[in-house]
């Protein structure tokens, strides 16, 4: 699997005064510049060398996020004040929980 199917992140970091690039896939990862294409490019190449020596270890090795099947199912636990809040203004609403749900999700 290439290792650009990597979900990468570049966002500028207030304490290091320089951006920072993860790898959602790799969380343990980061690279810093000042830039933030050397930093995506850091990453990169940090996160190709990780799978390198991963797979000479015999390591599994993560699966790109944008590579995976999702079902759309989402089980999902919460308080019985919020399940009832939430049926509640989905009733008002006149819509389903479920598409309340996933609205709220979506625009927050």
């Amino acid at each position: 699997m290439p290792d650009n199917h990597y979900t990468y992140r570049v966002s500028w970091s207030p304490e290091d005064n320089e951006h920072v690039a993860t790898c959602a896939e790799f969380p343990s990862l980061s690279w810093l510049a000042a830039d933030e294409l050397e930093a995506l490019r850091g990453i990169r190449r940090l996160v190709t060398a990780t799978v390198r020596d991963m797979r000479a270890a015999g390591e599994k090795i993560p699966d790109a996020l944008a590579d995976r099947r999702y079902s759309g199912h989402l089980t999902l636990r919460v308080p019985p004040e919020l399940h009832r809040r939430l049926v509640t203004e989905a009733a008002e609403s006149g819509i389903s929980l479920n598409r309340h749900v996933s609205h709220k999700l979506a625009h927050g």
